[in-house]
C-alpha cells in the first residue's frame, strides 16, 4: 500500500456482534483509524472493547434510526460507517445518500440480492452449483431436507426435516423457510476483497472444521482451485467493494455448492488477518482512495475461537501493590498477563509498588527479568513483616498469590485484593 498520512473516524454499528468485534480487532491497532462503536441492544460486549462507545441507538427497523444515526455522524465528524449486521448493511445501502459520511460496503442492488438466499440461488443458477429449492408438493424431494430462513444469518432457524409432515409443521412456525437437499460434505468460507476498481484482489478459503451456533469456531486455510474460481465468478456477477465472503458446502458427489454470499466482513476473517491480510482495514484504506497491496504469509495456522470474559469492575484506585515470587514471577518467567496489566497502569499514570520477601538478590532478579524500571517503589520485607504496614498510599489494590497475605491486607485495610487468576477483571480492553 502506498504510504499516505491520514486518520479516519470509523463508526461500527452494531458494534457488539461477532462481526463488529472482528472489525474492532482488525482496526483498533491502526494509527490511521479513530474507532467508535454504537449499539441498539444493551448490555452488549461492544461496551467492553470500544473506548468511544455510544448507546443506545434505535433499532435499524425503527423510523428514528436514520435520524439518530445521522445526528451521531454529524456530532462526531464520522468519516465512515461500518455495518456489522446484514439488516444494517441493507438499510444503510438504501439510505447511504442521507448520511454525511460513506458507508463501507457494496451498492444497494448487491446488498438486496444477497439478503435473500432464494434470489441469490436464482441469480447464480448456471454460474455456480446452487441448491435446488423444493416445495412440499415436490414429489422429487429426497429426505432429509435442510430448511433455513430465506433472510436468516448463522444457523438461526435452520434445521433438518425427515418427512413431509415435519416439513409442513416447520413452515407453520416460519413460512419464510426454504428447503433444499441436505449437503453432507465439508463446508468452507472464502474471505474476499474487491477494490474500488472492481478487481478481485484476494480470495482466501478456510475450512469450517467446527461450528457453533452458525459461527466457525475452528478453521484452517485450504487451497482449492474450485473455491478460487467461484470467487472470480461471483465477483464478475455482482458489484462488490471491500471485504466480502461466501460459503460453499460439498454435496454427496463432492461438488462445492453455494450456500450464501454476503458483501460484508465475516466474523472469521481473523484467520487471514493473522497471516498478514487485514481485510476490514484494507476496506477502510480503499474507501479513503488508497491503492492497497496484500500478501498472505505461507505458514501452518489454525484458528480456534471460544467465549472470552471481560468485566466491568466498579472500583477506583491509583496505587497497585503487587507481590513478586509466585505472583508476578513464576517458574517459567514473568507472568505476561499480569505484566500487561501493570503496563496498562503505567499508561494511566497509576503508581506501582512491589512488596516482596524475595530470598535472593532482589536487584539482580529484577534486572534479569527486565522488571527493575517498572516500579515506583520496591520494598524488601523482613520475613515476619505484614505487608499491610507498607501500604500507606490510597486508593489502592493488592495482588498476591497467597490467600493468607490477601486476607491480612483486606482485614487490616479494607482495600480490594486480587489473586493472579482475577487480574483479568482489571484489564481494560477498550481501544
Amino acid at each position: 500500500m502506498a504510504e499516505k498520512r491520514f486518520k479516519k473516524r470509523v463508526l461500527v454499528f452494531p458494534c457488539g456482534t461477532e462481526i463488529g468485534l472482528e472489525i474492532h480487532r482488525a482496526l483498533c491497532h491502526s494509527t490511521h483509524v479513530e474507532l467508535m462503536g454504537a449499539n441498539s441492544i444493551e448490555p452488549n460486549h461492544g461496551a467492553y472493547v470500544f473506548r468511544n462507545y455510544f448507546a443506545p441507538l434505535p433499532m435499524v427497523y425503527d423510523p428514528l434510526f436514520l435520524p439518530e444515526l445521522s445526528r451521531l455522524v454529524r456530532e462526531h465528524l464520522v468519516d465512515f460507517v461500518y455495518p456489522a449486521h446484514d439488516d444494517v448493511l441493507l438499510a444503510l445501502s438504501r439510505h447511504a445518500d442521507a448520511l454525511d459520511c460513506e458507508v463501507i460496503g457494496a451498492p444497494k442492488a448487491t446488498c438486496e440480492l444477497c439478503r435473500s438466499k432464494a434470489a441469490t440461488y436464482a441469480r447464480f443458477s448456471g454460474v455456480l452449483p446452487v441448491p435446488r429449492i423444493h416445495s412440499p408438493a415436490d414429489s422429487e424431494a429426497v429426505f432429509p431436507l435442510f430448511l433455513k430462513p430465506d433472510r436468516g444469518q448463522g444457523s438461526r432457524g435452520a434445521r433438518q426435516v425427515h418427512s413431509v409432515e415435519e416439513w409442513k409443521l416447520a413452515l407453520q412456525g416460519d413460512p419464510t423457510l426454504i428447503a433444499m437437499n441436505y449437503l453432507p460434505g465439508t463446508e468452507y468460507t472464502v474471505d474476499c476483497f474487491t477494490d474500488r476498481m472492481g478487481a478481485l484482489r484476494f480470495a482466501g478459503a478456510r475450512e469450517r472444521v467446527r461450528t457453533q451456533g452458525g459461527i466457525s469456531v475452528h478453521a484452517r486455510p485450504v487451497d482449492d482451485a474450485c473455491l478460487a474460481d467461484a470467487a472470480r465468478r461471483i465477483n464478475e456477477v455482482l458489484e462488490l467493494r471491500g471485504a466480502w465472503f461466501f460459503q460453499m458446502k460439498r454435496d454427496a458427489q463432492g461438488r462445492p455448492v453455494l450456500l450464501e454470499e454476503a458483501p460484508r466482513v465475516s466474523g472469521g476473517m481473523g484467520l487471514y488477518r493473522n497471516l498478514g491480510v487485514n481485510l476490514p482495514l484494507l476496506s477502510v484504506y480503499d474507501r479513503a482512495g488508497l491503492d492497497v497491496e496484500m500478501t498472505a504469509m505461507q505458514c501452518d495456522i489454525a484458528m480456534d475461537r471460544a467465549l472470552m470474559a471481560r468485566f466491568n469492575l466498579g472500583i477506583t484506585y491509583e496505587h497497585v501493590y503487587v507481590d513478586l515470587d509466585d505472583t508476578l514471577l513464576r517458574a517459567t518467567g514473568v507472568d505476561p498477563f499480569l505484566a500487561a496489566f501493570l503496563f496498562q497502569c503505567r499508561n494511566k499514570g497509576r503508581k506501582l509498588h512491589l512488596l516482596t520477601r524475595h530470598a535472593g538478590n532482589l536487584t539482580e532478579t529484577l534486572a534479569q527479568h527486565a522488571l527493575l524500571p517498572l516500579f515506583d517503589t520496591v520494598t524488601l520485607l523482613e520475613p515476619d513483616t505484614k505487608k499491610s504496614v507498607h501500604m500507606a498510599e490510597r486508593p489502592g489494590i493488592f495482588i498476591d498469590d497467597s490467600f493468607a497475605e490477601r486476607k491480612e491486607v483486606q482485614d487490616a485495610l479494607g482495600i480490594p485484593v486480587f489473586a493472579p487468576d482475577a487480574v483479568e477483571a482489571l484489564i481494560d480492553w477498550r481501544r
